[in-house]
């Protein structure tokens, strides 16, 4: 039977000329006909079909830079860059030059962690098809209820010790202080026994070990997107981390108080798990 689509076009053409056209394929029943074939959600070439609903991505950029900005916005990521530069008298150049050098090494391992997270997904989209959205949707559901539960325990979310510092407890309580200056104290990174490569040899380590978890279900949330798709994502995830690393250390160099910031490290779970949930409905609504 003849598509209802270019039914039109296929008669006017016939009676123009006796020739016996052949059927064409029209893309608009290839795509929405459910008992027809249906184009593959990513190509060989790991790209998207032209036809792939491209409005899903924006919910997605914006939730990835929301997510890395903010994450990179907590004192973590810049404030003992900001303490070790004042014990070391360092310039406010060499700062934000030590700072940007530590960010990309924490971007490029939160990048090479989502290349495998975005490897797996191509292989899970295609042997899933059509029922894709709906299990990175619920996977990203499921990531945010244990962001909620950990929030709601008190739990928050752990980084990483200084380098050469004390182990600290996760305490993100409304009246829990700050550990970094009884940290920074006993670390190397402020000892005049050593020099300024160990100290910014220490400030890299600290931070590239320390991947931003949080980014990482934006990388599954992208797979339908393809190769280009995961490319984009780790651009926002290096503009949004390094602009919020550099913005608040410049800010803190000249004077900025970074006490307002420990509510928010103090909810950051919370924050994610919210942001994951709405994520994970607008994959599904979006992309299904």
């Amino acid at each position: 039977m003849a598509c209802r689509h270019i039914a039109a076009v296929q008669g006017t053409m016939a009676r123009q000329s006796p020739s016996t056209f052949p059927r064409l394929p029209c893309r608009v029943c290839y795509i929405s006909d459910s008992t027809g074939p249906r184009p593959p959600a990513i190509d060989a070439a790991g790209l998207p079909p032209k036809g792939m609903n491209s409005a899903a991505l924006a919910p997605i950029v914006a939730t990835g830079f929301a997510v890395a900005f903010l994450h990179a916005a907590i004192p973590t990521h810049w404030l003992p860059f900001v303490l070790v530069a004042r014990a070391r008298a360092w310039s406010p150049a060499k700062t934000l030059a030590v700072t940007a050098g530590a960010g990309l090494g924490h971007v490029a391992l939160t990048s090479l962690l989502g290349l495998a997270i975005a490897w797996f997904g191509f292989h899970l989209n295609e042997a899933a098809g059509q029922a894709f959205p709906l299990i990175a949707g619920g996977i990203l559901i499921v990531i945010g209820l244990y962001y909620l539960w950990r929030q709601s325990t008190g739990g928050g979310i752990c980084h990483h010790p200084t380098a050469g510092g004390q182990e600290h407890h996760c305490d993100h309580g409304e009246h829990a202080p700050s550990h970094w200056d009884e940290e920074l104290n006993d670390s190397r990174l402020v000892s005049r026994s050593t020099g300024d490569r160990a100290a910014i040899g220490g400030l890299f380590m600290m931070l590239t070990l320390s991947p931003c978890e949080g980014f990482l279900p934006i990388y599954l949330s992208g797979v339908r997107f393809g190769w280009k798709g995961f490319v984009l994502l780790s651009v926002i995830l290096a503009v949004g981390a390094l602009g919020a690393m550099l913005f608040f250390t410049w800010l803190t160099l000249r004077g900025l108080d970074q006490i307002k910031l420990k509510h928010f490290e103090r909810r950051e779970a919370g924050l994610l798990g919210i942001a994951f949930c709405l994520l994970g409905v607008l994959v599904i609504l979006l992309e299904s």
